[in-house]
């Protein structure tokens, strides 16, 4: 994947996020909770939320951005040639998530995708 969380693996607009948040399976872990539902894509899209109770903007910013760098280096877009169904996801980070590690919350959140995979 480029360097970039490119347009075509994010969720953007309240349309897109509402499907997967009323029908999409939801797994809850220690520092982040996804909800995901195939897409009929060949690859992945991720939406983030991080409402106001999460912390101030500088909180909510830095979690967004360590789930975007951690959901990029999954390479969503080479899904379909891995022979997986593509799926939405939205992702809601829990306030541990700012002091743990990358790698702790890396495999937390692969963990969180693999275990949507298994049921959609």
């Amino acid at each position: 994947m480029s360097v970039r969380f490119s347009l075509t693996v994010r969720l953007k607009a309240r349309p897109e996020f509402l499907p997967v948040q009323e029908h999409g399976h939801r797994v809850a872990t220690k520092y982040v909770t996804v909800l995901g539902v195939a897409n009929g894509r060949p690859c992945d899209r991720l939406g983030l939320i991080a409402s106001r109770k999460f912390g101030n903007a500088v909180a909510r910013n830095r979690a967004k951005r360590r789930l975007r760098e951690i959901f990029r280096h999954q390479e969503p877009d080479t899904v379909g040639a891995r022979g997986l169904k593509g799926l939405d996801l939205v992702a809601i980070p829990r306030r541990a998530l700012l002091d743990a590690s990358f790698a702790v919350v890396d495999a937390d959140f692969s963990s969180a995708i693999m275990k949507i995979r298994e049921h959609v």
